[in-house]
C-alpha cells in the first residue's frame, strides 16, 4: 500500500466513492429523474385526456350527495364497499365516488365520476392515492417508483435516493479541494466545469429529493418515520375513535356497503349522512373546494372530512364527526402542525410538483432535465479520463483508499458507514457490494500481474 498525505488519502477515498456512485447508481438516478420529470409534466395532459370524466355541467343546482352516490352504486351493482366521496364543489367539477375493489392495488380505488348537476355518469376508472391521479400518471408514478416491478422494483428508487445526496455533497467537496488554480480549456476540464456548474446549481434540489424520496422508500422509510416520531415531527392525524356511549348509540356508523350489498340491514350506511357531515364540516372551518369524506369502517369510529388541496396556501385540515350526534369529536389544523411536519408536507408536495402550481412544474422539469444532463456529462468525463492498458492501477480500490487513512480516520468512517447502513439499508447493502467488486477487481489484478511476471 502506497503511503500518502492525510489530505491525499481522504481525497482518494472520496474520489473513488464518488466514482462508484456515478458508475453504478448514476443510471438509477437518471431513470428516477427522467420518470419524475414526466410525472410532473403531465397533469395538464391528463386533464385533457380525461376531460369527459373530470368536468360536468357548468351551471345549475347541485344534487344531494346521497343521490349522486346512489347513481354511482347502480354502476357498481352495490357490491363494493364505499371508500370515500370527493364532492365536485368547484365550478363544473364532477364528484368522485370511490369504491374499494378487491383486485386493485394498495391505495387504488375504483372511482365513478358523477355530474353533480345532471347526475350523469361521466367516467369509471381507477384512481390512486390522496392526489387522486388517473391511469396515465398512475402508470408513470409506478414506473418512477418501482419500474413497474412491484415492491421488488422499489429497490431502485431507494438506491437512487440513498446515494444522491452523498454524490452531491461529495462532488462539491472534490471540486473545492481539487479545483485548478487557473482556467484550462481542454476536453477534460470543460466537461468537468459543466459537471460542477450543474452540481452547484442542482445541489439544493438533490438534497431535497433525496430526503423526500427516502420518506417514501420501502426500507429506509420506516426508519425515517421512527426518527420523526422520536423527535415529535410526525404529521398530526385526526382521532376517529368514539367513546363507548357513542358506540352504543350510533346506528349509522361506517359499514362496508349500502343496503343493496349488505346481509345485515341494521348496519346499512345512511347515505343522507354524507350531506349532513359535509355541512357540519363546513361550519367547523373546512373551507377548501377539494375535500374527501370518508365514512367510518366500524361502529366505534367517526366520519372524517379532510381537505386535500396541497397547493399554496396548503389546505389539509381535517375533522372527525360522530355520525350519530353530528358532533365534531376532533379537529386538526395545518396552522397548528409542528414546524417539521409542515416542512415535510411542503417538501413532499414540492417533490410532486403541486405546491406552487405551474411554477413548481416548470422548475422541476428544468431540474430533472439538468440532472439527466449532469449524469451524462459525468459519464462522458469518466470515458475521456478512463485509464487504459498499463495505466490501470489495481491498488486504486475503495478498500485500499480506506486503508491509507489514519487509524482515527478509518475508525470514524467505519462508524459513519455502519450508522448510515443501519438507517439506510439499501445504502449499506450497496456499499458492501462496492467493496466486493473492489475485492474481485484486486484479485484479478494480482492474478494478471502474476501471469505477466511468470
Amino acid at each position: 500500500m502506497t503511503s500518502c498525505t492525510p489530505r491525499a488519502a481522504w481525497l482518494n477515498l472520496l474520489r473513488r466513492l464518488h466514482f462508484y456512485i456515478g458508475l453504478f447508481v448514476g443510471p438509477f438516478i437518471f431513470i428516477a429523474a427522467l420518470s419524475g420529470t414526466l410525472y410532473v409534466a403531465t397533469p395538464q395532459l391528463e386533464n385533457v385526456l380525461y376531460s369527459d370524466a373530470l368536468y360536468g355541467a357548468s351551471s345549475g343546482a347541485r344534487q344531494p350527495l346521497a343521490e349522486q352516490i346512489t347513481v354511482a352504486e347502480q354502476v357498481t351493482g352495490g357490491d363494493l364497499r364505499l371508500h370515500a366521496v370527493r364532492p365536485g364543489l368547484a365550478d363544473n367539477a364532477t364528484t368522485r365516488v370511490m369504491f374499494a375493489e378487491p383486485q386493485l392495488g394498495v391505495s387504488e380505488n375504483r372511482a365513478i365520476f358523477i355530474d353533480p348537476v345532471t347526475l350523469q355518469v361521466k367516467g369509471d376508472m381507477t384512481v390512486y392515492g390522496t392526489s387522486g391521479i388517473l391511469p396515465l400518471r398512475q402508470w408513470i408514478d409506478y414506473f418512477h417508483r418501482s419500474l413497474l416491478l412491484g415492491n421488488a422494483g422499489r429497490f431502485y428508487s431507494e438506491l437512487a435516493a440513498s446515494w444522491m445526496w452523498v454524490a452531491a455533497l461529495g462532488g462539491i467537496a472534490l471540486w473545492f479541494f481539487t479545483r485548478p488554480k487557473r482556467r484550462i480549456n481542454n476536453a477534460v476540464q470543460n466537461h468537468r466545469r459543466l459537471h460542477v456548474v450543474l452540481g452547484w446549481s442542482l445541489l439544493a434540489g438533490m438534497l431535497l429529493f433525496s430526503a423526500t424520496g427516502l420518506t417514501w422508500s420501502q426500507w429506509a422509510g420506516g426508519n425515517v418515520d421512527s426518527l420523526r416520531a422520536a423527535f415529535g415531527w410526525m404529521t398530526p392525524q385526526v382521532n376517529t375513535q368514539l367513546d363507548g356511549a357513542a358506540m352504543a348509540t350510533d346506528p349509522h356508523a361506517e359499514h362496508h356497503l349500502h343496503p343493496t350489498g349488505m346481509h345485515m340491514p341494521e348496519m346499512a350506511l345512511n347515505l343522507a349522512q354524507f350531506d349532513d357531515v359535509l355541512q357540519v364540516a363546513r361550519r367547523a372551518g373546512i373551507a377548501a373546494s377539494k375535500l374527501e369524506i370518508r365514512p367510518p369502517r366500524s361502529m366505534d369510529k367517526a366520519w372524517t372530512v379532510t381537505e386535500i388541496d396541497r397547493s399554496w396556501p396548503t389546505q389539509v385540515d381535517a375533522v372527525a364527526i360522530n355520525g350519530s350526534t353530528l358532533a365534531v369529536v376532533d379537529h386538526t389544523r395545518f396552522a397548528d402542525f409542528p414546524l417539521m411536519a409542515k416542512l415535510t408536507r411542503w417538501g413532499v408536495d414540492f417533490h410532486m410538483g403541486v405546491l406552487f402550481g405551474l411554477a413548481n412544474q416548470l422548475l422541476l422539469i428544468l431540474f430533472g432535465a439538468a440532472l439527466c444532463v449532469m449524469i451524462v456529462v459525468g459519464y462522458r468525463l469518466w470515458w475521456i479520463r478512463r485509464p487504459t492498458g498499463a495505466a490501470v492501477n489495481p491498488a486504486a480500490t475503495l478498500l485500499s483508499c480506506w486503508l491509507s487513512l489514519s487509524r482515527a480516520g478509518r475508525f470514524s468512517t467505519l462508524v459513519i458507514a455502519l450508522l448510515l447502513g443501519l438507517m439506510l439499508p439499501v445504502m449499506g447493502g450497496s456499499l458492501l457490494l462496492f467493496i466486493l467488486i473492489d475485492a474481485l477487481r484486486w484479485k484479478r489484478a494480482v492474478q494478471r500481474s502474476a501471469r505477466l511476471q511468470a
